[in-house]
């Protein structure tokens, strides 16, 4: 029996809806469907009966459930107690971060919060959205600040803050004088293109909705490689306003035609027992 079998198991217990259930794992639901497939074959039988309102458990499944929750829960403290212990004296709050939210932001809350509490110690991870997710759920995070979509059922989601996506260019860019730019004037320049931005799909729906087609001279999964690119004078990079670094040696512009924004979230997993001092940290998170 493998904890995934188990994780997932119990997600579509939350979820009655293996599609719903798999979403908010953040897999496919042929592997999830899979896992637990194999979770059957080792118990016996069936755990979920499906029908057009999406599943419910078998008497089978509703025997093991309150087990399996227990195997997690306890799964999930004995990792976060190895990774303390490995940690020594003082267990950091480990704080997962997207990466593409602002620095600034994260670095003046979390400074505030160790001004009142000094003898608190912080660890910042840069990460994709699946390395948050699954750190998060193994306890290697105690917080996640993403904006990603994420299943309340399986999160505590503070929204933390709201902010526009500006289009970024170097100074002798022919747009940089611009007051801002519309959907047609980003089909008639270099995009620097980031394949894992959220809003990626919206945006090139926008523009085909307009008869416009975006073209990327660059590519890159790196936010700071696109930020370098685009200060060369290589093409523009469309980024979330706490994104874009401060100076004089870029360009931000609002984008006229349609409003890209995005929701900045702190999430805490709920079959984790949240530390006092995290509690803590996301007040702080929240009055910024």
């Amino acid at each position: 029996m493998e904890m995934n079998q188990i994780r997932y198991f119990l997600a579509v217990c939350e979820h009655r809806n293996f599609t719903h259930a798999a979403n908010a794992s953040n897999v496919s639901q042929p592997s999830l469907t899979t896992a637990i497939k194999k979770l059957e074959d080792e118990l016996g039988g069936p755990l979920f009966i499906r029908d057009r309102a999406g599943c419910r458990l078998t008497p089978l499944g509703k025997l093991v459930k309150p087990r399996l929750t227990r195997v997690l829960a306890e799964t999930i403290e004995a990792k976060a107690d190895a990774i303390r212990h490995t940690r020594l004296d003082r267990v950091p709050i480990s704080i997962g971060i997207g990466e593409t939210i602002g620095h600034s932001w994260v670095s003046r809350a979390v400074e505030r919060f160790r001004t009142r509490i000094p003898q608190a110690e912080i660890e910042l991870i840069i990460a994709p959205a699946d390395r948050l997710f699954s750190g998060l759920r193994d306890g290697e995070f105690d917080i996640v600040i993403t904006a990603q979509p994420a299943s309340p059922t399986l999160y505590r989601i503070d929204t933390l803050y709201r902010e526009d996506y500006k289009l970024v260019v170097a100074p002798h860019h022919p747009l940089a004088r611009c007051d801002g730019v519309s959907l047609g004037d980003l089909a008639s320049i270099n995009m620097l293109d980031r394949p894992n931005c959220e809003m990626r799909d919206t945006l090139h729906a926008a523009c085909a909705d307009q008869g416009h087609v975006l073209y990327a001279a660059y590519r890159s999964n790196r936010v700071d490689w696109l930020i370098e690119l685009a200060r060369q004078g290589s093409g523009a990079v469309i980024l979330p306003a706490t994104a874009i670094p401060a100076g004089d040696d870029l360009v931000s512009l609002p984008i006229r035609d349609m409003e890209i924004t995005r929701d900045v979230v702190a999430l805490r997993y709920r079959h984790q027992i949240s530390r006092p001092e995290t509690n803590e940290l996301i007040a702080e998170f929240a009055r910024c």
